[in-house]
């Protein structure tokens, strides 16, 4: 077998380097946004205290009342609680 011509390496290199472009522009784009909110939203979970306003994945809006390890316990209205994971708080309502 005769050894491959000079420019053999130097064109794996230029094939492969589309897909290394691909992913590093996947990364940017999609993989690190997603994992900067899953942080932000473990932070606030882990800060929620009694009296915050929240809303719920479920669309349900309420006050926190209660809190357990995974449980949150929340008041939707005048003597009705109900508990919910802590995991499924998506927002804090601010007063303004």
């Amino acid at each position: 077998m005769a050894p491959p011509p000079d420019g053999e390496k130097g064109s794996l290199l230029m094939s492969l380097l589309p897909f290394v472009a691909i992913f590093g522009i996947f990364y940017f784009l999609l993989i690190a946004p997603t994992r900067k909110k899953q942080k932000e939203h473990a932070e606030m979970v882990r800060s929620l205290k009694n009296g915050d306003q929240v809303i719920t994945s479920g669309g349900i809006r309420g006050t926190v009342v209660g809190l357990a390890d995974n449980y949150v316990q929340v008041r939707i209205a005048d003597q009705v609680k109900i508990e919910i994971m802590r995991s499924h708080v998506s927002d804090v309502v601010r007063p303004e």
